[in-house]
């Protein structure tokens, strides 16, 4: 496993992306919808990463969900990156991570991502395939 660190810009929110694949360039994709488009997000997942991330000041967390409600986009208050995208599917969470906030990951080629009309199903059935399913959160102050 590659480690890869990441933080949002003031460091409230850390994160170590473990990647499973051992050397070469980290696939990437840019979400069309249009929070993600707003935030210039890039996100990258496997479903045998593993992803911890802590934050220090609870207090300065932002969590943000729209349409579906099935996703939660996770960023700073502070510094306003969004960081991670969190899904819980039959009570486990499932994540995704902006890779904006990982400066040494090398990205392979961009793949621009378009899930509008994709069924509710459907979507969730991808992310539980395609998501980083070993995902933990640890606040480290309340």
């Amino acid at each position: 496993m590659r480690q890869f660190d990441g933080a949002c810009h003031c460091g409230n929110i850390t994160f170590q992306l473990s990647w499973p694949i051992p050397q070469g360039a980290v696939p990437v994709r840019r979400c069309g919808c249009s929070f993600c488009r707003k935030h210039g997000a890039v996100y990258t997942s496997h479903p045998d990463a593993r992803l911890r991330a802590s934050v220090r000041d609870s207090g300065e967390l932002l969590s943000y969900s729209f349409a579906t409600g099935t996703a939660r986009w996770v960023g700073c208050a502070t510094c306003g990156v969004m960081c991670l995208v969190v899904c819980t599917i039959e009570g486990r969470d499932y994540a995704v991570v902006n890779v904006n906030a990982i400066p040494e990951l090398e990205r392979g080629e961009e793949r621009v991502m378009d899930f509008d009309g994709e069924e509710l199903d459907e979507r969730l059935s991808r992310r539980r395939g395609s998501w980083i399913g070993d995902y933990r959160l640890e606040i480290l102050q309340p």
